[in-house]
């Protein structure tokens, strides 16, 4: 026997690793030092611009909206989800990417497929100058199915420690400004499967008139990264917090950087729900609280600022051409409470 006969095939693993350097090259600057394909990526940032310089990290993946991407045969989506998504989970700590790494499992070697992600990947490391400098591509048969995968990323970014959003400055009287997510980003995606492909039949081909595209369209909608619209907020510390609307909802993700002693009051009513959220409501018959607990329900980020700059904050979203809605506010309590 040899190791092709056990299910894993180097050949192919080669062939999907040249096609990773081409792409993962395409997203270096200056401070990458290295090559992909060596034992670990070395990278020498500029940190000439901040006195005192602190590095965030994150680790995420996509959940198993890797399991529409499959379905749908598309896989150049979900690498973009997971760079804008680690992108955001740093931004909340008012912190700008570094660099990115990747960890991609399959059951089988796919290189075309492999290509395909890691595409994904370099696009929006291009777009947020955040390079790919290395990875892990791991073929696992008997762990994973034939054709099933899973990624995770991995992210270093940093930010002055005096400029850090901890949510310490969060006073009672603040304001949370949402901004609109493009759907469900990469959360949720058990329950909406379970509710769009078991009770209501539909399939990812399936069109349905409300959504005006189909459900695989829909629910592969890209991770939006707010980090274009939120720099120049952060460069005048006109925010006090943010919050990456992710697992958890608006009720697990609030609380996390709100100071012992405060809550928040939202008014769903405030925002436009997109039809992707109400398709899935309605055919699983699911509660709001657990649709906001559940998903982003159009609100993939919420910037907490003090009442004086809200206006501030609005225009320089909008020259950013960024929407954005008055949600709620900080309250003396615990907590997310709905009105």
């Amino acid at each position: 026997m040899d190791y092709k006969a056990a299910g894993v095939d180097i050949s192919r693993a080669d062939e999907a690793k040249s096609r990773i350097k081409t792409l993962a090259k395409g997203t270096f600057n200056p401070a990458v030092l290295s090559e992909i394909g060596l034992f670990g990526g070395m990278f020498q940032p500029n940190l000439a611009g901040y006195s005192e310089p602190v590095l965030v990290a994150s680790t995420d993946g996509v959940g198993t909206k890797i399991k529409v991407a499959i379905a749908a045969g598309v896989h150049d989506t979900v690498g973009y989800d997971l760079v804008a998504h680690c992108v955001n989970d740093i931004l909340v700590q008012g912190a700008r990417p570094l660099f990115f790494l990747d960890y991609i499992a399959l059951g089988r070697m796919d290189p075309e497929r492999v290509e395909a992600i890691v595409r994904g990947f370099a696009r929006a490391c291009a777009e947020f100058d955040c390079p790919l400098i290395g990875g892990e591509t791991a073929e696992m048969p008997g762990t994973y199915a034939a054709d099933d995968y899973d990624l995770a990323g991995f992210i270093v970014g940093v930010v002055d420690r005096k400029k850090a959003l901890t949510g310490a400055g969060v006073r009672e009287g603040d304001l949370l400004i949402g901004l609109p997510s493009t759907g469900l980003h990469t959360n949720g995606y058990s329950l909406a499967r379970k509710v769009l492909f078991d009770e209501l039949r539909l399939s990812v081909d399936s069109q349905v008139a409300e959504l005006g595209t189909s459900v695989g369209e829909a629910l592969l909608q890209p991770h939006r990264s707010y980090l274009a619209a939120l720099e120049p907020l952060l460069d005048r510390n006109k925010l006090r917090a943010l919050v990456h609307i992710t697992g958890g909802g608006f009720q697990g993700n609030i609380p996390r950087v709100l100071p012992e002693g405060l809550g928040a009051r939202v008014r769903p009513s405030a925002w436009a729900v997109p039809p992707i959220f109400r398709l899935i409501q309605k055919g699983g018959g699911i509660s709001d609280d657990e649709m906001l607990r559940t998903f982003n329900m159009g609100v993939g980020m919420i910037a907490i600022v003090a009442p004086d700059d809200h206006h501030e904050v609005e225009h320089s979203l909008e020259r950013r051409g960024e929407s954005s809605f008055l949600i709620g506010t900080v309250v003396a309590g615990t907590g997310v409470t709905f009105e």
